[in-house]
């Protein structure tokens, strides 16, 4: 049984990296090289790794009429959490990929999504869900 999951992304800058993920998204700085640092991500664990060029593919998938990023990763908040990352980047100045909104409203999927990207390009998702129960709902 897993208690966590590990994430390993591509960033072209520890610094820039530790100033998103340590500094803004406040997340704590674990171990660290001169190549890669671990980052407590809300629980779990989140390795940047330094690259000279990510090999990243910008596809994008239309979702609710978003052209939302392909390769992306996040959280699930609660919706006063998910209020607070949205005022925590606001205050940084962060700008949106995509901006905050409310995705199948009305459904049974009902849910706050936005996106951000890291400064190495990284497309992060942060969403809430009216109802915490539908997150894995097959009817969504």
């Amino acid at each position: 049984m897993s208690i966590a999951f590990h994430l390993a992304i591509p960033v072209d800058d520890l610094v820039r990296a530790d100033q998103f993920y340590g500094g803004v998204l406040a997340c704590p700085m674990g171990r660290r090289s001169e190549d890669w640092t671990d980052y407590n991500f809300f629980g779990h664990q989140l390795v940047v790794h330094l690259v000279s060029n990510s090999d990243a593919v910008d596809a994008t998938s239309a979702v609710d009429g978003d052209n939302v990023p392909v390769r992306h990763f996040g959280l699930v908040l609660d919706w006063p959490a998910w209020e607070d990352m949205q005022a925590r980047l606001e205050a940084a100045g962060w700008s949106y990929l995509i901006a905050p909104k409310i995705r199948f409203a009305g459904q049974p999927g009902e849910q706050g999504t936005f996106f951000v990207t890291d400064p190495a390009g990284n497309a992060l998702e942060f969403k809430t869900f009216r109802d915490p129960d539908k997150l894995f709902d097959a009817g969504i």
